[in-house]
């Protein structure tokens, strides 16, 4: 099945343009540790801001799946922060980074072939 993408009315970025940004927004969030986690945040923002616009066309899954990737993961990195006292939550931080930044790369590959994200893990 392909998907058809909406036509570009030529003022400001594309959805598709915006979606990249809002990817790389958060990959480079992730790849800086934390120290331009505004960056992070300012990707969730976006999604949040321009999800009505993509409502019914392929971005607006990938808008659902940033924001889930960024919910789910906060909240098992902040378990993993309570579980370091137990020494089991370094393990359990690390498989929670490992499986955003696998989300952020499944989803962003699925824009640049012109799919949705497709939900597995």
């Amino acid at each position: 099945m392909t998907q058809v993408y909406p036509p570009d009315e030529g003022n400001g970025l594309s959805m598709r343009n915006l979606t990249h940004v809002i990817y790389g927004l958060f990959a480079l969030g992730l790849l800086s540790a934390g120290f331009f986690g505004i960056a992070t945040i300012a990707s969730i923002v976006l999604a949040y801001l321009k999800r009505a616009d993509a409502a019914g066309t392929l971005y607006a899954q990938h808008f659902d799946w940033v924001i889930k990737t960024f919910w789910w993961g906060l909240l098992w990195m902040l378990l993993s922060a309570l579980a370091t006292f137990i020494f089991l939550g370094w393990i359990t931080g690390v498989i929670a980074l490992v499986w955003i930044v696998y989300r952020v790369i499944k989803g962003w590959l699925a824009l640049l072939a012109g799919s949705p994200p497709v939900a597995g893990y």
